[in-house]
């Protein structure tokens, strides 16, 4: 029982930190955009001049800005600041903001004219699906390789294995995806994948067999670009984790008990090497479900919610900008207290009352 309230203060305690922390970050993500130049009301004068491009670039958009007021009168300038809210005082509009943050309105986009949430959602399949893979090709890989490297530590098959995963953890993720479109994407060699979506063109057309094989086709490139770098640092802290374990007094005890290398490994030293790995699964998970790489998406033309970041803060889009970020923000809180609440409860050493 006192166990179970210790844990339910903690929690309470990491929230009411969360609080204070979300709105540091959104106040000062605010105030540097009230002085980023080229905002959505100068970019709308540069346009009705006829200096904008929908969308072109920031410089051409902030020379012209100046030349907005003595092309328009004061009154039209007036009716575009209200029409996008700048006619408030900036305390003002921080409030009403978080106001509406606190229920998840986050209006509608400056440069799409459509909801922030609609935009989102539309873009989250993109990550979503680079996320999932990523996440299951790392853990899946990387844990059973950690484990064979440390059992198998200097040996020929180590040393191999340690080269080949530095090498990729070497090589930039959007080095390798330029390199894969190169050789496999028609670019010089082979033409063996598709290089732009999820899915094909005809794909509504295609049986349910069809369909998920177009889509596992066109996620083999970005996945493979996404996934090699982060082999490298899973494998070798696996591997350093058994290792340390594996070193230890109590599988010397264990050996000598007459124990089989197998009982060993894996009801000894699994359960307790594997909880530095455990601990950063939440965290990882969902961080890989919900950001995007915004290289990785630009090179194989995804839609995901890295270019969206990007073209909103291009686009001086604040909405999704500030949208984007509470909701992240609340995301990577939540995945930190996740994490460490995982390593709680895999480890029975540690207690609530410890961490306080």
């Amino acid at each position: 029982m006192l166990q179970e309230f210790t844990m339910f203060y903690y929690i309470l305690k990491r929230i009411g930190l969360m609080i204070p922390t979300l709105f540091g970050v959104m106040l000062i993500t605010f105030t540097v955009t009230q002085f980023v130049p080229g905002g959505p009301v100068e970019r709308l004068v540069a346009q009705i001049e006829g200096h904008g491009r929908g969308g072109g670039e920031v410089g051409a958009v902030t020379s012209s800005m100046y030349r907005g007021d003595s092309g328009l009168d004061h009154e039209k300038v007036a009716k575009l600041k209200e029409l996008y809210g700048f006619d408030k005082p900036p305390l003002e509009r921080f409030l009403g903001m978080m106001k509406d943050y606190l229920f998840f309105d986050f209006g509608s986009s400056y440069y799409y004219h459509t909801s922030v949430a609609q935009l989102v959602i539309s873009r989250m399949p993109v990550s979503m699906s680079l996320g999932f893979w990523s996440f299951f090709i790392v853990y899946g890989v990387c844990i059973p390789l950690g484990i064979a490297k440390a059992v198998r530590d200097g040996s020929r098959f180590d040393v191999l294995s340690s080269t080949a995963i530095l090498i990729g953890y070497a090589i930039p993720g959007f080095v390798l995806a330029i390199a894969l479109i190169v050789l496999f994407g028609g670019g010089s060699f082979w033409s063996v994948f598709p290089l732009r979506g999820l899915v094909s063109d005809n794909w509504s057309q295609l049986g349910l067999i069809g369909k998920v094989t177009d889509y596992l086709w066109h996620m083999v490139l970005p996945i493979t670009a996404s996934a090699v770098g982060s082999l490298a640092v899973m494998t070798m802290l696996t591997k350093n984790s058994f290792l340390e374990e594996i070193r230890k007094q109590y599988v010397l005890t264990a050996r000598a008990k007459g124990l089989s290398e197998q009982q060993v490994l894996y009801k000894h030293v699994f359960r307790n090497a594997i909880i530095p790995i455990i601990t950063g699964f939440p965290g990882y998970f969902i961080a890989a479900f919900f950001t995007g790489s915004l290289l990785i998406e630009t090179i194989f033309s995804l839609d995901g919610m890295g270019l969206l970041a990007y073209q909103s803060v291009l686009n001086r889009d604040y909405p999704v900008v500030l949208g984007t970020l509470y909701f992240f923000t609340i995301v990577g809180l939540i995945s930190r207290l996740l994490s460490d609440l995982s390593y709680l409860f895999v480890d029975p050493r540690i207690s609530f009352e410890s961490v306080e």
